[in-house]
């Protein structure tokens, strides 16, 4: 809706100032009767319409300020909050998904090697996935089962360190405990790593896998 600025109220006032006032006569009076009466008026009518006119661009102007103070605040509370709180959301499940997979990736036993490998499979994609598949056919199954090892992870804290809405990376910190019946003291490490996450088909998963210390 536009609001044109003193269209009809600037009209009235020129019309008003347009009104031809009778003269004084020629000894410098003002005419008599009617027509001093009839000044009297237009002046008084003039008066008014300035009034009015004045009073009607104060309202003008403070329902603009209004409306827009109005469009402002509902901007904020319609578009921004909401996004901040699905930001909020996301990278709590960035958080959730990191930490989740950083333990199923670092944690195994033995005698359930194939279970296990494959719940943390679940959690990769991309070339990560392809390494993961590689090094624990080669390296860990054989290293695990010839030591009987069970290795048990536990994310003790972890934080976003950068989002986007397909990608992120989580700072996760382990506490990973490593025991075997050949062992008398199981060997505890703690190290924190860089976790790269991107989303697929709406679910996080890692793609890269970045111990950092």
């Amino acid at each position: 809706m536009t609001v044109e600025h003193g269209s009809s109220l600037d009209s009235t006032e020129t019309a008003i100032d347009g009104v031809e006032i009778p003269h004084a006569d020629e000894d410098g009076r003002p005419p008599a009767g009617e027509g001093s009466a009839r000044l009297r008026r237009l002046a008084a009518i003039r008066h008014w319409a300035r009034l009015c006119l004045a009073r009607w661009r104060s309202i003008v102007a403070t329902t603009l300020v209004v409306a827009a103070v109005g469009v402002a605040a509902g901007v904020y509370f319609i578009l921004y909050r909401p996004d901040q709180r699905v930001d909020e959301a996301t990278a709590h499940r960035a958080i959730q998904a990191a930490s989740d997979g950083a333990a199923a990736v670092l944690s195994y036993s033995y005698d359930n090697l194939n279970r296990d490998f494959a719940k943390a499979k679940a959690h990769l994609t991309g070339d990560f996935l392809a390494y993961y598949r590689k090094f624990t056919d080669a390296v860990v199954a054989p290293t695990a089962q010839q030591g009987q090892l069970t290795a048990t992870a536990k994310v003790i804290r972890a934080a976003v360190s950068d989002l986007h809405p397909d990608s992120a990376v989580v700072l996760v910190f382990v506490d990973q405990t490593t025991a075997s019946p050949k062992k008398k003291d199981p060997e505890k490490t703690q190290s924190s790593i860089l976790v790269t996450l991107t989303k697929v088909n709406g679910s996080w998963l890692i793609a890269k896998f970045d111990p950092s210390g």
